[in-house]
């Protein structure tokens, strides 16, 4: 099976996002006729004197009067090696709950860093996001090389500056890559005006980044998305439990158990579309069948008996917050889902606000507003099942939902229990 690597571009305004996105797009040969031609005569009416790629992603009319990203906006394309999905974020900072939305199931996020521009406040912000959101990879893509003479030595300095800044990151692995979205060097083609680096081209690390070992293998956790009941005369007894898988690998003939029940039984069968599997690993969307007939409901959490996760109402979380209409306070009251388990919660407590820009830690904060991001503690109505968000991203995250407009208003990476 061809693996799915999912990439988010981030970086600051016309870095050049867009325009590289098109440029992969375009010399890899996954644009059709129709849509060049589109792109063809919508940079004719613009009045650029070249093919502009970036149009190729920016779709909202906005987007396109004003030359700049406000939606994520997603793109799909495969290689012999692999299939890929493309987030294009923005990258003004009223847009940056966006970049969060499209960072949060990344494998690779791509910084665009103009050259002539250098590591800015909003390049600071994304990396440091791309970080907290535990994206594994990160590939520093230093652009506009043509407008600076394609200089190594510039290079090198925009290197130099985002690792004195990288240094205060978790970021497990960083690499660099001078490119010309525009031109299209080193973009999927070799550079012949850089012959001084001698390293892949972006698609070349694309394609090469080991990812399997991104994934946590070793704790199982199956939250139950939906009961299966066929009311069907050949199925009159079948009881399945439909997910995806979100750590760990799942055998037939393995013991679980089910919280919060707390019971105990086997995997009679793992069942997919396609037929049955002896096995199964994240982020696989399968249905379970049990050997016992115990009461399991959506919500509920399948895991192994000696591997548990941590199981509490008390939650210590990081906490972004993107609602334009209101503001996080203490003692405020949400609806929060984790994984496909509903409850609600409660602020006991704002630890601190952090500045993206400095990581510095404002104690005396109150409140949160729109893409302002602080710790934050939380007391649920009922329990929940969670690990840390460094150890499993779909364990370790959750949503606030506003409950009087149902609008979502906040997303928190668990760092532990209170």
């Amino acid at each position: 099976m061809t693996e799915l690597v999912r990439i988010a571009t981030t970086g600051s305004v016309d870095d050049g996002k867009s325009t590289l996105i098109g440029r992969l797009l375009f010399d890899s040969k996954q644009i059709f006729q129709d849509q060049l031609e589109a792109v063809e005569d919508a940079s004719r009416k613009r009045g650029t004197d070249y093919i502009d790629l970036a149009l190729l992603t920016d779709g909202l009319r906005a987007e396109r009067e004003q030359g700049i990203t406000i939606d994520v906006a997603y793109r799909y394309f495969a290689t012999p090696k692999r299939k890929f999905v493309l987030a294009d974020t923005p990258g003004h900072i009223q847009y940056t709950r966006n970049m969060v939305t499209g960072s949060s199931t990344a494998n690779i996020a791509l910084i665009l860093v103009d050259a002539r521009q250098g590591i800015l406040e909003q390049t600071r912000r994304h990396s440091f996001l791309a970080s907290l959101l535990g994206v594994p990879h990160l590939i520093l893509c230093v652009n506009k090389m043509d407008l600076v003479d394609w200089s190594q030595e510039r290079f090198d300095e925009v290197v130099e500056e985002f690792l004195q800044f990288a240094r205060r990151l978790d970021i497990s692995d960083l690499r660099f890559v001078p490119v010309s979205a525009l031109e299209g060097d080193n973009v999927v083609q070799q550079s012949q005006n850089m012959p001084w680096y001698h390293g892949p081209t972006v698609l070349e690390m694309l394609e090469g980044i080991h990812i399997g070992s991104d994934q946590n293998l070793i704790d199982v956790r199956f939250p139950v998305q939906y009961v299966i009941r066929p009311q069907l005369r050949d199925y009159q007894d079948f009881r399945g439990y439909a997910g995806k898988v979100a750590g760990g690998l799942i055998k037939r003939g393995d013991e679980v158990m089910v919280l919060p029940s707390g019971f105990s039984t086997r995997v009679r069968s793992i069942e997919t579309y396609e037929g049955q599997l002896e096995e199964a690993a994240p982020p696989m969307s399968i249905v379970i069948t049990l050997e016992d007939d115990i009461d399991v409901s959506r919500g509920d959490m399948i895991c192994r008996p000696n591997n548990q996760p941590h199981a509490s109402q008390d939650i210590d979380s990081m906490l972004a917050w993107m609602s334009e209409g209101s503001s996080l306070e203490v003692g405020a009251k949400y609806a929060i889902k984790h994984t496909t388990r509903w409850g609600r919660a409660m602020v006991k407590d704002l630890q601190y606000r952090l500045d993206v820009n400095t990581l510095h830690r404002d104690e005396s904060a109150h409140m949160l507003a729109l893409n302002e991001i602080g710790r934050v503690r939380l007391r649920s109505t009922n329990p929940f099942f969670f690990d840390g968000y460094r150890r499993n991203r779909d364990s370790g995250s959750f949503i606030l939902v506003d409950e009087r407009t149902n609008v979502t208003v906040a997303a928190g990476m668990i760092t532990g229990q209170s």
